[in-house]
């Protein structure tokens, strides 16, 4: 498992019967996790200092409580890159911390490679990749079918002072952009995507990943350059083990030179020495010719 275990502004502090209390900067949130199955005691009684509570609705959805007087948005650090958090609906933050261990990953790569890649990243919600590989040099093609999501990534950009660096942002369905992408003979070296278990396009179009994933890697195949650098698979639907995204990269790159690894990614928790889960990553990297 890989770890996202750098981090300075944020960390979970403990965990039980389905809530984790994580700290982002000076900011305490308890939250639910379906992967909290284990009893570590009452939190809200072991912690005074929890400023909101997201409360699940076993109707869907949920709510927050606000404990303490919290701010309304903040900002936190990973190294370099800034991301505004802020409460959301379906108790997200706008941030997913565990995702640091494919920012080092990207910035790794790109930054060994000593030339000029461009990266397609797709399903790209709030930029934490975009801002990984705008950081180390690439340009960037940052697609999400959401606007408040691209207009967050803007402002994520902006906070990182990489504004003025080569990216292009697009409000669009992914397989739509896609398409015309190959229509249009456009190539990237590095394809990044964090596709949802199941999501509806701006103009009703649906996804599936169960039926969809197969179909879409195909087509994004078609935009690789001809000296590609990587091929980065990101997911939370829990259907999908690691055996299954090794299965697609054996089927669907068995003309590249390259070497892939798929592993479960994870955040320490400080209280217990535990570990808890955070979906998966698959990464193709690709022999230079």
């Amino acid at each position: 498992m890989k770890l996202a275990s750098d981090w300075k502004d944020y960390e979970i502090i403990d965990s039980s019967n389905g809530l984790k209390l994580e700290r982002w900067k000076d900011i305490y949130l308890l939250r639910p996790d379906p992967q909290v199955i284990w009893d570590h005691g009452d939190l809200l009684e072991k912690y005074p200092n929890i400023h909101a509570y997201y409360h699940r609705s076993n109707k869907g959805g949920g709510y927050w409580e606000n404990l303490k007087k919290t701010k309304e948005s903040w900002n936190i650090e990973y190294k370099d890159l800034t991301f505004h958090i802020k409460q959301m609906g379906f108790k997200h933050t706008g941030l997913f911390p565990e995702q640091a261990v494919n920012w080092d990953f990207m910035m790794k790569t790109i930054e060994k490679s000593n030339r000029d890649i461009k990266v397609l990243n797709l399903f790209a919600y709030t930029g934490g990749a975009s801002l990984a590989c705008l950081k180390a040099g690439a340009s960037v093609v940052h697609v999400d079918s959401s606007k408040g999501m691209v207009d967050w990534a803007k402002e994520n950009v902006r906070l990182s002072g990489l504004e003025n660096r080569p990216i292009r942002y697009i409000v669009d369905d992914v397989v739509k952009f896609v398409k015309r992408e190959i229509r249009r003979g456009n190539k990237y070296d590095a394809i990044i995507m964090d596709p949802p278990s199941y999501g509806r396009g701006a103009n009703g179009e649906v996804w599936d990943i169960e039926k969809d994933l197969d179909s879409f890697i195909r087509l994004c195949l078609e935009l690789l350059s001809d000296t590609p650098l990587f091929f980065l698979i990101n997911s939370y639907t829990a259907g999908l083990s690691t055996e299954v995204v090794n299965n697609l990269f054996k089927l669907h790159f068995g003309k590249y030179a390259g070497t892939f690894e798929t592993e479960e990614i994870g955040i320490p928790i400080r209280e217990g020495n535990l570990i808890l889960p955070c979906g998966i990553t698959g990464r193709y990297v690709f022999h230079e010719k």
